[in-house]
């Protein structure tokens, strides 16, 4: 017993060492740069899905391993690690800093609840359009931490203000004012930052989410949270589940929304250079309709699962509001009016959100010449980091308001300015950690094609190419949505990367047809509460348990798939040309076509 429980306090070094040795048989055996390269890649496999290091020392390994193979020079790996990508993460981490900074996020998400009604289901599709929209331009975790306390006190408000209205019969509810049903604005922010700092910001890893679940859920059946019905649990479990999905719904419509997509067009483009097909327009419009659809099939999902579908209840007109409707509204309205008019930080970052989009969309649009058609003498120098980082140094630039100081006569004068954003804050939210899991998946998929293993594993994978191409995409939708519910989506992408690639070319199928969906399918970390930061968030509130999530998510899951096959089989294939092996892509020989 005692043996036992040594193993298991240091399984991580026992894993770690067993992985190393067992698989070094592998190089030694077959001495060959292939053997040498796909030795490396099982080890970093291992070590990301079982996270027995840190992912980001982890992506440290192709650094040490590819110079003593001989694969690349520690010169090649080291160039590897910083790309276009990370310049572009730069500028966005920058627009993101300013949003959380002077609370715009907040005033987008009340604002738009507040157009949608109080009417529960609505409300619920209320929060889940929010949360998605400030998804697509902030990271998954940070929206979720952002929208969670405003939830939960929307939730807490709906189930005092039905006690009450019990206990009056509903004859003084109308006119009487709870005070101690409003929201404490500094606990709510001190919750809100206590969630930041534990999963960090940014494109964080799931380390955050797996950590603060268990002390939050501890903390809640402490205080034990209370409810007057089964309807007000299922309530707070769906509008939990509601924010959960919705965040890392409305991630997939940008490139920047979340950090798979970046990885994917970086490593893409990296691969294909001569491919001009993945912008931020072009991904916007391929994927923004598979996102609306997905959000509007899984609030159905999840309204029916837990609190059924009443139709007349949904679409009643001119009827009065209910007790808990009122409660809704009132605290949704409080919390709005307790921001204040829009100050002038608000306004400016809200104008270089807005140009910052437009740059983007504008770039290369498709059916008219954009703005880089201006730089004609240098053709693919500007890419979208470029827009990042012009409108990013802005925020360290623009003035946001007056430092004074007293004098010793004891007057007040400025002596400076503070501009949007500091280096300090922006170095709080910047995702370090992620910044260096890409690159060494750079470096990796670089290894890879140096050394030959790409190459090698596209031969042995053309035998795939007598199945149906729906098949095959089906097939990989669904390995990588069960791959990333266990591994992090930024390490499932960045492994699959380099096995699909090939996979596709030894087919003779276009690259996006089968790396698009996979791509799309990676954020699908539904089932469980450790799959994603904002699963463990809104799972740390205690009012799910993981059989909830298990029920919720798999449905999620399967629409999920659905609905990014009908979309690679519908509107994504004139826009991409999918069912023609494009010119961009490697020719195929006779020896490697099906």
């Amino acid at each position: 017993m005692k043996l036992l429980s040594y193993i298991w306090l240091y399984r991580r070094l026992l894993l770690i060492v067993l992985t190393v040795l067992g698989l070094l048989p592998l190089p030694l055996v077959l001495r060959n740069k292939e053997s040498e390269c796909a030795y490396t890649l099982f080890v970093v496999a291992i070590f990301w899905i079982t996270e027995a290091l840190p992912l980001s020392v982890t992506a440290f390994l192709p650094g040490l391993m590819f110079p003593l193979f001989g694969i690349m020079s520690s010169t090649k790996v080291a160039s590897s690690y910083f790309k276009d990508f990370h310049l572009l993460l730069v500028g966005v981490i920058c627009l993101a800093t300013s949003i959380e900074k002077w609370n715009l996020h907040k005033r987008i998400a009340l604002r738009m609840v507040m157009m949608v009604g109080v009417n529960p289901a609505w409300l619920t599709l209320g929060f889940m359009s929010s949360t998605a929209f400030l998804s697509m331009w902030l990271s998954n975790t940070s929206t979720a931490a952002m929208v969670m306390p405003i939830v939960e006190a929307v939730a807490q408000q709906i189930i005092n203000a039905e006690a009450e209205a019990e206990a009056t019969q509903m004859t003084n509810f109308s006119g009487a004012t709870n005070h101690g049903l409003e929201i404490d604005e500094a606990a709510v922010g001190h919750e809100t930052n206590e969630m930041k700092e534990k999963t960090k910001s940014g494109y964080s890893d799931d380390d955050a989410g797996k950590n603060s679940s268990k002390m939050e859920v501890e903390k809640n059946s402490g205080t034990g949270t209370k409810y007057r019905t089964k309807k007000n649990h299922m309530m707070c479990k769906l509008m939990c589940l509601c924010i959960a999905y919705s965040s890392t719904i409305g991630g997939l419509t940008t490139i920047t929304g979340t950090s798979t997509n970046l990885i994917f067009a970086e490593h893409f483009n990296v691969r294909y250079p001569d491919c001009h097909c993945i912008n931020f327009g072009s991904w916007f419009l391929s994927s923004f309709p598979a996102a609306i659809i997905l959000l509007l099939l899984t609030w159905i999902w999840l309204q029916w699962l837990f609190l059924g579908f009443n139709f007349k209840e949904m679409f009643k007109c001119g009827k009065t509001k209910t007790a808990k409707e009122k409660a809704c509204a009132n605290v949704i309205k409080e919390e709005y009016q307790k921001l204040g008019p829009m100050r002038p930080q608000e306004i400016v970052t809200l104008v270089l959100f807005v140009v910052m989009a437009l740059l983007w969309f504008s770039r290369e649009p498709g059916f008219v010449s954009g703005w880089s058609s201006l730089f004609s003498e240098y053709p693919g120098f500007a890419t979208d980091s470029t827009v990042a980082l012009l409108v990013g140094i802005l925020f360290f630039i623009i003035p946001a308001k007056k430092l004074t100081k007293t004098t010793p006569t004891g007057n007040i004068v400025a002596f400076d300015y503070a501009p949007l954003i500091t280096w300090k804050e922006f170095q709080k939210f910047m995702p370090w950690d992620i910044a260096i899991l890409v690159g060494g998946g750079f470096a990796l998929a670089d290894g890879c094609e140096v050394s030959g293993l790409s190459k090698w594993i596209g031969e042995k994978l053309t035998p795939l190419g007598s199945l149906p191409i729906w098949l095959i995409i089906l097939i990989s939708s669904l390995l990588v949505t069960s791959l990333t519910e266990v591994a992090s989506n930024p390490a499932t992408i960045t492994l699959l990367f380099p096995i699909l690639a090939p996979l596709s070319e030894a087919i003779h199928v276009n690259p996006l047809y089968i790396m698009l969906p996979a791509t799309l399918c990676t954020s699908f970390a539904f089932l469980l509460p450790v799959a994603n930061p904002p699963n463990a968030i809104v799972f740390s509130y205690g009012h799910l348990t993981v059989i909830d999530m298990v029920k919720a998510g798999l449905g999620a899951n399967i629409v999920g798939v659905a609905v990014v096959m009908l979309g690679v089989s519908t509107w994504m294939v004139p826009m991409f040309d999918l069912h023609t092996y494009p010119s961009w892509a490697p020719p195929i020989t006779n020896a490697t076509m099906p």
